[in-house]
């Protein structure tokens, strides 16, 4: 086992990841999480821009993890004994500009509209993605956790680049969410 660490810290070296987290979620954690993506970021990207860019689209991707997590089920049918939502997020530097990683856990029902909606913001370019932002806010219609459907959205725009995303199924119940969005200068 001592040996698969240096292994990891070679690997995360190779990929320049600045932060991996993987476990439960907290609103304290977000918010650690979100002052040490602030720090590391002023020490290796100079231009302001860039660095609010990508703290907003870290932070999104953050509350998105917190708020949109399925409670998984064990075989049994009981819910697994946990108050906060599980997930991963990793945060890496590229040649391209960072790339933001997200994982969690999903209820299988909710894949299709996610999908069609990803796929949706996809085909969009800045001025649409725009407008659609401005629309989906003016519907004023929520979710049953919350959300509009602004998230996506939003990061979208403030990346400049297609959102990348997979389903992985899990069981009948629940599938493994995955984004990437990169952000580029």
């Amino acid at each position: 086992m001592l040996d698969r660490i240096h292994d990891l810290y070679d690997e995360l070296e190779r990929q320049r990841v600045m932060i991996s987290f993987k476990g439960s979620l907290t609103e304290d954690l977000i918010t650690a999480l979100l002052g040490l993506v602030e720090r590391k970021m002023q020490t290796i990207e100079p231009d302001q821009r860039v660095r609010k860019r990508v703290f907003n689209v870290v932070t999104e991707c953050l509350q998105n993890l917190f708020h949109h997590n399925a409670h998984l089920k064990l075989a049994d049918g009981q819910a697994i004994q946990t108050r906060e939502p599980h997930g991963v997020v990793m945060i890496a530097q590229n040649e391209q500009g960072y790339s933001v990683l997200t994982g969690n856990f999903m209820a299988a029902t909710d894949v299709d509209h996610l999908k069609v909606h990803l796929d949706r913001i996809n085909t969009l370019g800045p001025d649409e993605l725009r407008d659609l932002y401005r629309e989906t806010l003016a519907d004023g219609q929520f979710s049953t956790k919350g959300g509009g459907g602004l998230g996506m959205i939003d990061i979208a725009r403030k990346s400049g680049g297609k959102l990348e995303y997979g389903f992985v199924p899990y069981d009948k119940d629940n599938a493994f969410f995955s984004l990437n969005v990169n952000v580029t200068p």
